[in-house]
């Protein structure tokens, strides 16, 4: 022990220099903009491979979940494909392009996703040169997973459902009653379904999905089942809890969404001056 301390000793003015020199970066980073963009672009490109990496080993050993449940999802497009390929039994009618599909997609893989925090982020490996701009949704197989915040060139950053400052507009399939969901920041598996009026009937059971009303998510998308239903201190609303659809520690594969026409309702929004609830 005595050797090692006479060791580190005789290097003091090398380490005086080292931690200076850090200190030194660390001010001029945080001091400065330009530098301090470039350094963080550098590091997010590095710790995204890193992070790329690891996911790689993690998903080899678990390839037969994440193929089992796309083949089930596979299962389910194929079902939906057959009824719409089939012979219509009424006159067809020519739909105003209004009406027409405004939604792209893009699939990717989840390589970081956090759950003890308040604020959850899942970080992908697709960026700007695949397509992915900030403000889309992200989902899986079993629902919904949370929203696009960050992008680089190769990675983006997500909100995950799992953060207590993420809004999703929702509604009650069985009697299109509409509401938002929100984490309260306690169990990974559940979520409150917000500002449902109490005079509305709601049970334990009812499927909750996207409501489509705020141009992020297509409506259908499944959020989660309601668990639990009883009057809150509110005297408005209703106090829902849902279990949550998506097993967000099983998280491997999602599928990017994008409205086409965002951008101008957010315009539409901003000349209104009506709020766009996320």
């Amino acid at each position: 022990m005595l050797r090692i301390l006479q060791f580190l000793y005789s290097l003091r003015s090398f380490l005086l220099f080292v931690l200076l020199e850090v200190v030194a970066i660390w001010l001029l980073v945080a001091n400065n903009s330009p530098q301090g963009a470039a350094f963080f672009n550098s590091s997010n490109a590095v710790v995204g491979s890193v992070l790329e990496t690891r996911s790689d080993i993690s998903d080899f050993f678990s390839l037969a979940q994440a193929n089992e449940a796309l083949v089930v999802e596979n299962a389910r497009l194929l079902e939906q494909l057959k009824i719409l390929s089939s012979d219509p039994d009424s006159t067809a009618i020519s739909l105003d392009s209004a009406l027409a599909t405004n939604y792209e997609f893009i699939g990717a893989r989840v390589i970081s996703n956090s759950l003890r925090y308040a604020q959850n982020h899942l970080t992908i490996n697709k960026g700007k040169n695949q397509g992915v701009k900030p403000g889309m949704g992200i989902f899986n197989e079993s629902g919904v997973v949370g929203r696009v915040k960050s992008v680089s060139n190769n990675y983006a950053v997500g909100i995950s459902l799992l953060n207590t400052g993420l809004l999703v507009s929702s509604k009650i399939k069985t009697n299109e009653v509409f509401g938002s969901i929100n984490w309260d920041g306690k169990d990974s598996k559940k979520a409150k379904m917000l500002y449902v009026p109490r005079h509305v009937k709601a049970e334990a059971g009812d499927t909750v999905v996207t409501s489509g009303f705020n141009a992020v998510f297509p409506k259908g998308i499944k959020i989660g089942v309601i668990s639990a239903v009883s009057q809150s201190q509110d005297p408005n609303y209703l106090d829902i809890d849902i279990e949550l659809t998506t097993d967000f520690s099983k998280i491997s594969y999602v599928y990017l969404v994008e409205n086409n026409q965002i951008e101008e309702l957010d315009s539409l929004y901003q000349q209104s001056e009506v709020p766009n609830e996320f």
